[in-house]
């Protein structure tokens, strides 16, 4: 009993690594940005417990959707150097054990969506759909970073209905913003992976037009993601904190295709994780402070 006792946590921390729990950083903020946004319009308040609801859904989904990424792919993981280190492939978790934890982690989004209010709970198996179709997708199509940004999409457009019930075209907007930024960053991470993508069959649009197409779809998704994020600022009729936020993000992203280059991979991941990790949490503060000053109560 002792040593199942000790054995548990060890797990439990296998699992969060697998899932990369921290990851969470890129697509809450944005989600977070939708529902303070929501409930100002709304009636002006914070409603707290709501928002730890949409917390909960949206860690919930995402660690279903990583788990499940994680399970679909321990092959082509076992194939390539850089993944072959990942725990279902060194067995760190076992196929069983991250099927229970992504079973757990839907029922958690499922019971949050539910506590939220009806539509929220009718609209929660639409966005389990491309949680489950994204791994696939680098087996048939040379895009599947459009997949993984149609899912993540989502997370702003369900914050938004967790907070009125009802259906909003500026989260939508928002939505767009965040899907085709995730997208392109998923464009610039799966250039160093071209090499083993090649040589084992799978597909992304790096390994298919090669590196400098791949970082130029990348850029190009990133200027878009920016004039929707302007388009969210008007469409809300922002105010300055905000707009001072898109500034802080517009630099961010011409910092991040100023470090990364076809010929030079070397700072990707200071480009994916540290660059994309700061855009999400600095405009979120930005747009809080924007609403709190613009009188959203606490």
């Amino acid at each position: 009993m002792t040593t199942a006792a000790v054995a548990q946590p060890g797990r439990t921390k296998a699992f969060l690594r697998l899932v990369m729990i921290e990851h969470s950083v890129f697509a809450l903020p944005f989600a977070y940005i939708a529902a303070l946004t929501a409930m100002f319009q709304l009636d002006g308040n914070i409603h707290w417990a709501r928002l730890l609801l949409v917390t909960i859904a949206m860690v919930g989904l995402r660690t279903f959707a990583m788990a499940c990424n994680r399970i679909i792919d321990r092959e082509i993981d076992a194939r390539n150097p850089r993944t072959a280190n990942r725990e279902l492939v060194t067995g760190a978790v076992s196929v069983r054990s991250a099927w229970t934890g992504a079973g757990v982690a839907v029922v958690v989004f499922l019971g949050a969506a539910a506590l939220l209010n009806p539509l929220c709970l009718a609209l929660a198996p639409i966005a389990v759909i491309p949680m489950v179709v994204y791994p696939y997708g680098k087996r048939f199509t040379n895009f599947p970073h459009a997949i993984l940004g149609l899912a993540q999409a989502m997370g702003p457009v369900g914050a938004w209905l967790a907070v009125t019930g009802e259906w909003s075209w500026d989260a939508v907007i928002l939505g767009l913003a965040v899907g085709v930024w995730i997208g392109g960053f998923d464009l610039i991470f799966a250039c160093q992976d071209v090499a083993a993508d090649r040589a084992h069959g799978v597909k992304s649009t790096p390994a298919r037009f090669g590196i400098p197409a791949a970082l130029y779809g990348a850029r190009v998704c990133h200027v878009i993601t920016t004039a929707l994020l302007v388009w969210y600022a008007l469409a809300t009729h922002a105010g300055v904190f905000f707009w001072t936020g898109l500034v802080v993000v517009a630099a961010a992203f011409l910092y991040e295709h100023t470090i990364v280059k076809p010929h030079d991979l070397s700072r990707l991941n200071r480009a994916f994780f540290t660059v994309n990790g700061f855009i999400g949490i600095a405009l979120f503060l930005c747009a809080l402070l924007d609403l709190l000053v613009r009188g959203l109560t606490v």
